[in-house]
Formats: C-alpha cells, sequence, structure tokens
C-alpha cells in the first residue's frame, strides 16, 4: 500500500495569479496554508502578498469558497519569511514561467524544505527534469510538475508530471492528495512541452486558425461551429483567446514553436498575422476591452480582417451544416461534413482530422494511455468528448482511412503518416481499458486506491458501470442498492424535480429502507441535486382551479419531508450543483447532508412568487427555536434566513450555504463529486452504526410571534420605500416572516410543528393563486427568468 501524504500545512511561492488562487483553493479544503512572494520594496515586508490575497478575495468567479477564508492564508516573504517552510508538508511554487527565476528560487529555498516534504512545480509547460537539476540530490526524489488549470477552484483538472527521479510513493501520495482533498481529475503526463492539455488544446486551436484563414470565414462564424454545437464551451475559440489573453496565447505558439523543432507540425506553430497585429496595438482580449471581439455600448463587434475594423456579430451557422450536427449518429454525421462542400463543413472536418491525427501521432510522446488524453481535454478544456473518444464513436477505421487518404492528397496540416497502432485497433478505448503505445496493449484504470472511492468515475466511451441492484422503481424514483446495507434512491425527472411521482416514491423508498436497509442515501447520477418542485404540473392544477388538488400536492410535499426527519433510518442528502426550493428543503430535513464543494442552494420559490411550503421554512422556526435555548432570543436566529429566503438568496458553494442557514454547521463538505456518494454512504453508516434514532417530534417550538412579525416588516417596509422591492415582493416577504415567527401570536408562545406546517400550506395556497404569482410562474416557465411585477 503506498504511504499517505500527510499534509498539515502547505506553501505556496508566488502571489500571482495563479499562486494566489492555487493558496485560496488549498485554504477553502482546510489546508493551513502560508503564501510567499518578494518582499515589498517599502513598509510590511508582506505586502506584496498581502495586496494578493485582498484581491483574491473581489475576484469572479470568486476563487474562496466562503470571503472570510482569506484571512486564513498566512502572508510571507523570500526575505524573512523562509524558515515557515520547515513547517511545511507541501511546497508548491508558482511564480512566473521563466525557467532561470524558477530555478534561482530553489536554490534559495531548498536549505529549507524539510526532509519529508513535497516539492511540486505549478508550470504549464516548462520541463520537470530540467528544473530538478539545481535541486539538492535528497530533494529530487520528492520533486514533480503539478499543472493546475485556471481557475483552480473550478477547473477539474491537474496534470501530474513525475521527473526521472520522482518516487513512485511520492507521485501516488500527492495524486491521492489532489484527488480526495482538492477534488481534481488527475492525469500523469510525461515530461514534454505543454504537457497533454496543453499540447493537444492549443495544437486544435492553431488548426482552427489555420482553416479559418485558408477558408476564408469569420472569426464569430468559427466560433458559432466551435461551441456548443460540438460540444465544446461557449467560449469556442476565439472567444477563448480573448479570455486567455491574445499575447499568453502569442506566447505559447512561440514557447511550442522554440521548444518542438521536430515536431512534423512545426511550420504552423506561428501566430497568424492578425494574431500578431493585435498584439502589437494592445489588444490583447477581454483584459484591454479588445481583441477579436470588443464591446460598443451593449452591443457585441467582431474584428473583421479585411475591413481593418470591427463589425457587428452575425457569424450564424448555415442551415445545411447545422442540419449535419444535429445528426445523432456520429458515424453519418462525420461522413456528411467531409462530403459536404460548404466552407464552414470543411473547416470542421479538417480541424477534428487534424486534431485527430495530431493527437494519435503523439500519443506515445505525451501520455501513458489515450485515457489521459481523451480527460485532460474534457476536465481541462470544458469538450464533452476527448479526441479519441470522438473519433472512435464516428467509426474508428473509416475515420482512420479518411485522415489516410488527406494525408496522401496533401491535406492535412502535416504529412505525417499515422502510427502503426492505428490500423490494428478499432479504438482507443475497450471494456479491457485505453490503448497504450508504450505497452502496445490496452491499460485498465489506475489502481491507485483512492480511486475505489469513486463508485460512478467519469465514463469514457463504452465504459460501462454496473448500476446497483434495483429494489423499488416508479416514474418518480428509482431504489437500488449494491450489496451492503446503506440503499440509495435517485430522481428520474428532469432537472430532478420534485413531482407527484417523486414524493410517492420517496414515502415508499424510506419504508423499504426502514425494513431491510441500516440507511438510505438521496442521491442524483448527474447534477443538479434537484431544481425544485414540478412548477408546470402546480401550474396547471392552479388554472384548471383545482385548488384542493393544489393543496393536496403541497401537502404531499410536507408530508414527504417530515417522513425524511421521521425516518427510523438516517437519511443522508448528497448535494452537487443546483438544490432550490423542494429539493434544498429536502436536505434540511435529512439527518445529515453532504455537500459537493460546488453546491448551489437557495430557497428561490420568492423569485415565482410563491413561498416555501415543504417544511423549509417551519424548519428554521424549529431551529432557532433550539439555538435560543430557554427564554432565550429567539428573533436573533431568524434574520439570517429570513434575508436568504425572502431575497431567494443561492449560495456561490456549500460553505456559503452554511453562513446563509440553508445547511447547518454539522453537514459534511467533500471537494470531489465523484467521490460524494461513498461519502454520504459512510456517513449514513456512521449513524446507523452509533444506534441512530430520529430527533423527537418538536412540540415545544418558542416563536417571535407578533413582534417578529413587526420587525422583520420595518426593514421590508424600509426596501419598499426605497423601490428595491415590489409591492408583490413585499407581500410575498411579509406571508414568509409570518410563518417563520408562528403567525400572529404573542412573542415566546409555544407551538408544534403541525401548526407551522399549517401556516405554510395556507399562505402558500394564497398567493399561488393571486394573478401577480401565477403571471410570474408562468414568466419563468416560458423564459426561465424571474419576473419582478
Amino acid at each position: 500500500m503506498s504511504k499517505k501524504l500527510l499534509v498539515r500545512r502547505a506553501a505556496v511561492l508566488g502571489a500571482g495569479v495563479m499562486g494566489a488562487q492555487i493558496a485560496a483553493h488549498l485554504t477553502n479544503a482546510g489546508v493551513d496554508t502560508v503564501l510567499f512572494d518578494l518582499a515589498a520594496k517599502e513598509g510590511d515586508p508582506n505586502g506584496v502578498v498581502t495586496k494578493a490575497i485582498a484581491n483574491v478575495a473581489k475576484l469572479s468567479p470568486a476563487p474562496l469558497a466562503d470571503k472570510s477564508l482569506a484571512e486564513r492564508i498566512t502572508p510571507a516573504n523570500y526575505e524573512t519569511g523562509l524558515e515557515l517552510l520547515r513547517g511545511c508538508d507541501l511546497v508548491i511554487e508558482a511564480i512566473a514561467e521563466r525557467m532561470d527565476w524558477k530555478q534561482d528560487l530553489y536554490r534559495k529555498i531548498a536549505p529549507f524544505v524539510p526532509a519529508h516534504a513535497v516539492l511540486a512545480s505549478n508550470t504549464s509547460g516548462l520541463g520537470i527534469n530540467a528544473l530538478a537539476d539545481v535541486l539538492p540530490e535528497e530533494l529530487r526524489h520528492r520533486f514533480l510538475g503539478v499543472h493546475f488549470f485556471n481557475p483552480p477552484r473550478y477547473m477539474h483538472l491537474a496534470e501530474l508530471i513525475p521527473a526521472k527521479m520522482t518516487d513512485r510513493e511520492v507521485l501516488d501520495g500527492l495524486e491521492t492528495f489532489l484527488t480526495t482533498t482538492l477534488g481534481k481529475g488527475v492525469v500523469i503526463a510525461k515530461d514534454t512541452p505543454n504537457f497533454i492539455g496543453n499540447r493537444i488544446g492549443v495544437f486544435s486551436m492553431l488548426a482552427a486558425m489555420h482553416h479559418t484563414e485558408r477558408l476564408g470565414l469569420g472569426f464569430d462564424t468559427v466560433d458559432s461551429l466551435t461551441g456548443p454545437a460540438i460540444g465544446r464551451p461557449k467560449s469556442a475559440t476565439y472567444r477563448t483567446a480573448d479570455v486567455v489573453g491574445l499575447d499568453t496565447m502569442a506566447h505559447v505558439i512561440k514557447t511550442m514553436a522554440d521548444t518542438l523543432p521536430d515536431d512534423p507540425w512545426h511550420r504552423h506553430f506561428k501566430a497568424p498575422v492578425w494574431l500578431t497585429g493585435l498584439v502589437e496595438k494592445g489588444a490583447l482580449g477581454q483584459k484591454t476591452g479588445a481583441g477579436f471581439y470588443t464591446k460598443r455600448g451593449k452591443d457585441i463587434l467582431v474584428l473583421d480582417v479585411a475591413a481593418r475594423d470591427y463589425r457587428p456579430t452575425a457569424g450564424d451557422l448555415d442551415p445545411d451544416v447545422a442540419a449535419i450536427l444535429k445528426e445523432r449518429d456520429p458515424a453519418k454525421k462525420f461522413a456528411a461534413l467531409r462530403a459536404s462542400e460548404h466552407p464552414q463543413a470543411q473547416f470542421l472536418w479538417s480541424v477534428f482530422r487534424d486534431t485527430f491525427h495530431y493527437s494519435a501521432y503523439h500519443l506515445q510522446d505525451i501520455a501513458d494511455t489515450a485515457r489521459d488524453v481523451d480527460f485532460a481535454m474534457r476536465w481541462g478544456y470544458g469538450w464533452s468528448q476527448g479526441p479519441f473518444e470522438t473519433w472512435q464513436a464516428a467509426g474508428w477505421q473509416q475515420v482512420a482511412q479518411w485522415i489516410a487518404e488527406d494525408v496522401a492528397a496533401g491535406k492535412t496540416m502535416a504529412d505525417a503518416p499515422l502510427p502503426a497502432w492505428v490500423a490494428a485497433r478499432n479504438g482507443a478505448h475497450e471494456p479491457a481499458g485505453s490503448f497504450s503505445p508504450a505497452q502496445n496493449t490496452a491499460v485498465a484504470r489506475s489502481s491507485n486506491p483512492v480511486y475505489a472511492r469513486q463508485r460512478f468515475p467519469d465514463a469514457l466511451l463504452g465504459e460501462q458501470f454496473a448500476p446497483g441492484k434495483t429494489l423499488f422503481e416508479n416514474d418518480g424514483v428509482r431504489l437500488w442498492a449494491d450489496d451492503d446495507d446503506i440503499a440509495v434512491v435517485s430522481f428520474k425527472t428532469k432537472m430532478h424535480t420534485v413531482s407527484d411521482q417523486v414524493l410517492d416514491g420517496l414515502q415508499e423508498a424510506i419504508g423499504i429502507a426502514e425494513r431491510d436497509f441500516g440507511g438510505l442515501v438521496i442521491w442524483q447520477p448527474k447534477e443538479p441535486f434537484s431544481a425544485g418542485a414540478d412548477l408546470a404540473g402546480a401550474l396547471g392544477l392552479l388554472q384548471a382551479g383545482n385548488v384542493a388538488g393544489f393543496e393536496a400536492m403541497v401537502e404531499n410535499f410536507q408530508r414527504t419531508s417530515q417522513r425524511i426527519k421521521y425516518a427510523l433510518v438516517p437519511v443522508v442528502a448528497a448535494v452537487r450543483g443546483l438544490a432550490l426550493g423542494g429539493g434544498c428543503e429536502f436536505q434540511m430535513h435529512a439527518a445529515r447532508s453532504v455537500f459537493a464543494l460546488e453546491s448551489y442552494v437557495g430557497l428561490v420559490e420568492a423569485g415565482v412568487g410563491l413561498l416555501p411550503a415543504g417544511g423549509g421554512l417551519k424548519e428554521f422556526a424549529v431551529r432557532a427555536s433550539q439555538a435560543a435555548g430557554p427564554g432565550g432570543d429567539v428573533f436573533a436566529q431568524l434574520k439570517a434566513p429570513f434575508e436568504s429566503v425572502a431575497m431567494a438568496k443561492v449560495s456561490t458553494s456549500a460553505f456559503e450555504a452554511k453562513s446563509l442557514k440553508l445547511a447547518r454547521e454539522s453537514d459534511v463538505v467533500t471537494f470531489n463529486s465523484h467521490e460524494l456518494l461513498h461519502v454520504a454512504k459512510a456517513n449514513a453508516r456512521a449513524l446507523a452504526e452509533a444506534g441512530y434514532r430520529p430527533p423527537l417530534p418538536a412540540r415545544n417550538i418558542a416563536v417571535a410571534g407578533d413582534v417578529g412579525i413587526a420587525s422583520l416588516q420595518m426593514m421590508l417596509i424600509n426596501m419598499l420605500e426605497g423601490m428595491f422591492i415590489s409591492p408583490h415582493d413585499y407581500e410575498i416577504a411579509t406571508r414568509i416572516a409570518t410563518i417563520m415567527c408562528g403567525g400572529m401570536v404573542d412573542r415566546g408562545s409555544v407551538v408544534d410543528e403541525e401548526w407551522l406546517l399549517k401556516l405554510e400550506r395556507q399562505h402558500f395556497v394564497e398567493l399561488a393563486q393571486m394573478p401577480k404569482t401565477q403571471e410570474r410562474i408562468a414568466h419563468m416557465l416560458k423564459t426561465g427568468k424571474p419576473l419582478r411585477n
């Protein structure tokens, strides 16, 4: 068994954009982190780092999962702070991409790095073995490359690049730490320029630029072709270049030209004239306000090379090409793209073909297996499928033949032949594993024990993971189990919304779990956890005038929440992605919730003119009474949750869900969403093993009453008079306040749960019948956006 990498304290060297964000993410994960940079020329010697930490708290998307974490990062400098390194278990160097600067820093820090610590260079493409040359002998076996993608909190990919002398247990230990503690998808890359992700990713952008020029297409047209239409991010090609920075893009291309002189595609490793022209003009993309695109007023304009000026974006897909891209069968789609004479179709075929060609030719140099290449492109570049998966889905041998024909006809960007292994196989992936050129066979997934925590890892083309044994199923849910004592229930509805079938199915699932299992986990195979109640069904009942049916649905919702809370086995909610409305209320009633870090939680009903009525407001009142204790100030406990609900706030992380009081302090946060089910089951099992009993029914709930309602109304009146909210917002928020404070009763009165649930139902049904609320629901269903009426 490989030795664990124990990381109590880490250091990050370099407080630039990447270094500061890596430090932020380590801090998110509960790692005590020291951030270093040069000593400031005047004032506080740590001033450079202090400023960088302050800046991190302002960035969007936020590198910190909670703003308050900024103060946990320890600032330090290389002149007075190097002694702090002696207490670190992991040191990540993240200074500028200059070999000489990095090596100078290594010489300086080497005497202070403890004998057990791991030293890693966060570089996007410099030689790891060359960097290691200056290290003392005893440190070399604990040194390797780690390449985080930007922004490090959100990008799943981390490339690990061992040097020749890196110990295997160091590599395995860091892979485990990155996977579980930081939530990353790790690929092992070879020590070649730009490693895997940027080698293939930048090449595919160069191919797109080459064929843009060759076919005379507009930059906006290319972005229409290379975005969601082919399973890639909305930023596509040229918008991505603008975001990355055109100077950075030009630098990366130059690095490829300088470091890959023998690459058969070398003549294409140069920035097109128009890219160089933009850089010389200082139009570097998003950071300077102009690049391939610019904004004038509200209009987005795109560069027109011929006119040497910006024009309004058009960039529409040709209808025939759009129809080809909608074809579900990849083999038919690729055949049609290749056969079409339309420049847009020819562009797509050419870029795919050249990327396949390049990936196959260089696989042996850059990676151990085709799996690493495909995951690098998915996790680092947001492609829905990697190049080998795309090729294989389109018909491996047929596409290989077409590539060979195009090579022979001089149509490809290089005349290098496809490697021999391509013709000898029917694809890069098969049930036994993914192809490794070095071993000339398919190789199974990593045997690192960390991956035993992933019951359903990210699946490659053709990979199947046993779905577990179905115990019960209806149109709303599936209850299933492996050969253990914890059952799992998953929703089958679109966006995992809560329908009557989900409500009935959950109640049935809890009954089966109580009878036959130690615990139950509510978990979805894919995000989101749940987008809340089925609004369309609810609006249908209202428009048909079926108020009784509508009220019965609300009552059933509440009954399901209470069934979760008072189940005789622990029910654990495993949340990732959106948990809105009823989805949020379900996790509030669970014995425990386990959140993926990227959980966006909120009671958002006010946005559609309603209020939470699945027991959520009742639960806030119960928690406030419990937190205040006998004779305590209940109202003080209600202010934060009231604001969260009345303003329909949604957390930007699991930690923020706790500060908004939408999650409990005792709830668990896990960083790798592929480990969520494992952690949730472990929590359910631990509760069961400890002799779990549900809470006793809450019968003595002290409430804030009429005084609490009046206090919250004063706040609302100020917002109404300042025109921050509409009269209908005021109406909704007043009703929310009324329920959370226990109704128009004396302050300090004692009520039970049924009283609060009845208040929820009453106000929910009354609101639902109001025309302004029905307008809001209809608008949300039609546009997906809230209406402020």
